[in-house]
């Protein structure tokens, strides 16, 4: 039994989600004190924040040669996120879908796992492939970015004319006020907590790699079944916990544009900028876990477009879909 291969596997999971809470939490509340918008920390901080372990973990698992744990970090996680996830919150509480999730965040996510996988299909992930994958994402930031900033200018005209807009209020009415008293400015530890943040994910993810891969070699499993359930489970605790919240709250857009939005960062920022730094192989013995992300993607894509919403029994197919696809990485 290889004890401290397992507690550095542990470990590294602890380090891992403490590291994106202090990140996320500490570097919001900079960015807030520096007056930048909180729609833009939502989309760049704490999307990203939360995806950071995924992103270590991938690019360290690579360049140490452990291609298989790299490649199954990102679909695992991405199976994790909206099988596991979603469904666990959808069978407790259904969740509507926002109609940009609808039209555009889910089509995209489907297509991006399509072109990996036939990307794929030579068994190499080369630099070109992860320049397209880095573009894409560069490209989509662009525009989310773009289009908050014309929805802000639009806000701000209509509070201008003394109205509330749909949505958030104004910042200068009491309903705006009250919604802003949770959001607090920076405090000095702010700055020693992030750069602690960024030091916890470092060696979190390196324990995490480390112990993944002596328990593969001491139980004869595979990089690529460690790698796809708790490699995968482990870098996806920060987007569990942010769902958890989310739905506790309500706040449906949020939760389901983390995950949906954390998987596109997943396949086009991580694996985009890990096989620009370095190519990464692709073992044929990983295929089918490729065939079956984008199959249950197509799931999840059928039900959010059919009736742009996730029930109870939808939530717990996706669920069952997830374990089963644990138990067959196992097997």
């Amino acid at each position: 039994m290889p004890l401290m291969e397992i507690v550095y596997l542990l470990f590294g999971g602890v380090l891992l989600w403490f590291g994106s809470d202090w990140i996320v939490e500490s570097a919001s509340a900079i960015a807030r004190t520096f007056r930048v918008s909180e729609l833009v920390i939502g989309l760049t901080i704490v999307a990203m924040g939360t995806s950071a372990p995924e992103f270590l973990v991938t690019l360290l698992a690579a360049l140490k040669g452990l291609a298989d744990i790299s490649l199954a970090n990102v679909v695992g996680s991405n199976v994790f996120n909206l099988g596991i996830i979603l469904g666990f919150i959808a069978c407790i509480t259904p969740i509507t879908a926002h109609a940009s999730i609808v039209r555009r965040d889910v089509p995209l996510l489907f297509g991006v796992c399509l072109f990996l996988v036939v990307a794929s299909l030579d068994l190499r992930l080369d630099r070109l492939e992860g320049a397209i994958l880095a573009g894409v994402f560069i490209s989509y930031l662009g525009w989310l970015l773009f289009q908050a900033r014309r929805q802000r200018d639009v806000r701000d005209a209509v509070c201008a004319e003394g109205r509330t807009p749909e949505g958030a209020p104004c910042p200068d009415t009491a309903a705006g006020a009250q919604a802003d008293g949770t959001q607090r400015p920076a405090a000095w530890w702010d700055y020693p907590r992030l750069a602690l943040g960024f030091g916890a994910l470092a060696l979190g993810s390196d324990l995490l790699v480390d112990g993944a891969s002596a328990i593969a070699g001491a139980f004869g499993v595979s990089d690529w079944a460690i790698g796809l359930t708790i490699v995968a489970a482990g870098t996806s605790l920060p987007e569990l916990f942010t769902a958890v919240a989310a739905a506790h709250k309500g706040k449906n857009d949020m939760l389901l544009g983390n995950l949906v939005g954390s998987d596109l960062f997943n396949l086009t920022g991580v694996l985009g900028l890990t096989c620009l730094l370095r190519p990464l192989r692709v073992a044929p013995s990983t295929l089918p876990g490729m065939y079956a992300m984008a199959a249950f993607l197509a799931v999840v894509m059928v039900c959010v477009l059919t009736r742009r919403r996730i029930s109870r029994l939808e939530g717990a197919l996706f669920v069952l879909m997830g374990l089963a696809r644990w138990a067959m990485a196992l097997l």
